[in-house]
């Protein structure tokens, strides 16, 4: 692939390297972690708990009074934070008594999750919740038309949000994902050395982040899924593509070579194709192809699809039952190999192979238990079911500003007017 800038043809991390340092600076790597700094922690304080007083914020957080005032106040400027003097306790004398709160009204953050048939545009405010989506085919014109086609979708999308400020871009895709440079190679997609990052902050002016997509639901529970965090999770997504991440400490483990792979893990399944690698046997479009040859959906058409499979099994048909079945016990014996291997202290499943037939839950777990060697672990089926895409994307769009909300204001444009270039397109072309 070349990229064509008035009239040189160069590669596209060279050229995206050799832009001016504004649109370096725009690319940052994803922070998918529990707060760590004072700022972090208070913020996050305000987003759990809020409204919530001063002296209630140093005691859930253990940082000292003075140390809580001195963020308070910088989230204040910030514009982050504001005050609910309507809720002051009556008599109390001072400010610390007046609680405080997320001004999350004026602000959004963009998520974008790309996805090997469909590509989801998502606002977030800063409270973690979706504001809306927006779901798009994902385009497979080529690498550089897709990114234009993407960043063109994001823009306007944008625009429609008239009233709210855009602070921060994540992407979550597939693939191997290059956190640094926001540059990532997908093989399914046919793209190689992809400029993602650099490409959205040029078209639309605000940091990007990106990250493997798996990360990024795991980055999801570990920020927005409203629970004490165990030392170790073991989060394992299906659905048309197979993968896993590990979170150990409070922070997503995200490995500078991008993440492992469980595509190719052995199993046994002569119903669903009999590949003998999980990937090919578990998803989307091994359940299409088992179903299509049976005749339980038609070879193509509208009504050719998994939600028409999971229809007739819900109907009785049974070989969709047995199809769906199968789908299931694979995936629990896969799940229970990775608990005998890395032994986490929590274990999380997510994607709608496990979500969008939850009927299908007892079989997998059932599964699990008869191949598991270690003791009994619950497995728990993810907080968001199956918005989790939208959710592992609008957290990657959060996650700079969890780790350090006053940096993150640093770097966001100042004025809505910031946003949104027009100008500066580059000619990308394959």
């Amino acid at each position: 692939m070349s990229t064509t800038v008035s009239g040189t043809s160069q590669t596209p991390r060279a050229v995206f390297t050799t832009r001016s340092q504004a649109l370096v600076r725009h690319i940052v790597a994803p922070a998918l972690r529990l707060p760590e700094a004072a700022a972090a922690s208070v913020f996050a304080a305000a987003r759990q708990r809020g409204p919530i007083a001063r002296d209630v914020i140093a005691q859930v957080t253990r940082l000292s009074i003075a140390t809580v005032n001195r963020q308070v106040t910088a989230l204040l400027d910030a514009g982050l934070l504001r005050e609910r003097a309507d809720l002051a306790v009556s008599g109390a004398i001072g400010r610390p008594r007046v609680p405080v709160e997320v001004n999350h009204e004026p602000f959004l953050t963009l998520g974008i999750h790309i996805g090997a048939r469909t590509t989801s545009i998502v606002a977030t405010d800063l409270l973690g919740r979706t504001l809306d989506v927006v779901e798009t085919p994902t385009p497979h014109a080529g690498q550089a038309a897709a990114l234009t086609a993407i960043a063109g979708s994001a823009g306007r999308y944008l625009r429609r949000w008239h009233r709210r400020r855009p602070l921060w871009v994540g992407v979550a895709v597939g693939g191997v994902v290059d956190s640094i440079t926001g540059y990532l190679d997908h093989p399914r997609l046919g793209w190689s050395d992809a400029p993602v990052g650099p490409v959205l902050a040029e078209a639309l002016g605000l940091p990007v982040s990106v990250a493997s997509h798996v990360d990024a639901m795991a980055g999801a529970e570990l920020l927005l899924g409203g629970r004490r965090q165990p030392a170790t999770s073991l989060y394992v997504y299906a659905r048309e593509t197979v993968g896993y991440a590990l979170s150990i400490g409070g922070r997503v483990h995200s490995p500078a070579s991008g993440p492992g792979t469980i595509a190719a893990l052995p199993v046994r399944s002569d119903l669903l194709g009999g590949s003998g690698e999980l990937e090919s046997t578990v998803s989307d479009e091994a359940v299409l192809v088992a179903a299509r040859a049976a005749r339980i959906i038609p070879a193509d058409g509208p009504t050719s699809t998994v939600t028409a499979v999971l229809r007739a099994a819900r109907h009785g048909n049974e070989q969709a039952v047995a199809l769906v079945a199968e789908r299931a016990r694979v995936l629990g014996e896969a799940v229970a190999l990775l608990r005998d291997l890395l032994n986490p202290d929590d274990l999380v499943v997510g994607g709608q192979a496990f979500t969008e037939y939850p009927e299908g839950m007892s079989t997998v777990e059932a599964a699990f238990a008869a191949r598991a060697v270690l003791p009994h672990r619950d497995i728990r089926v993810t907080a968001f079911g199956n918005r989790v895409q939208e959710a592992g994307a609008g957290v990657v769009s959060l996650g700079g500003l969890y780790a350090d909300p006053i940096g993150a204001m640093r770097r966001a444009p100042r004025t809505r007017g910031a946003n949104l270039l027009q100008s500066r397109r580059p000619e990308v072309s394959a």
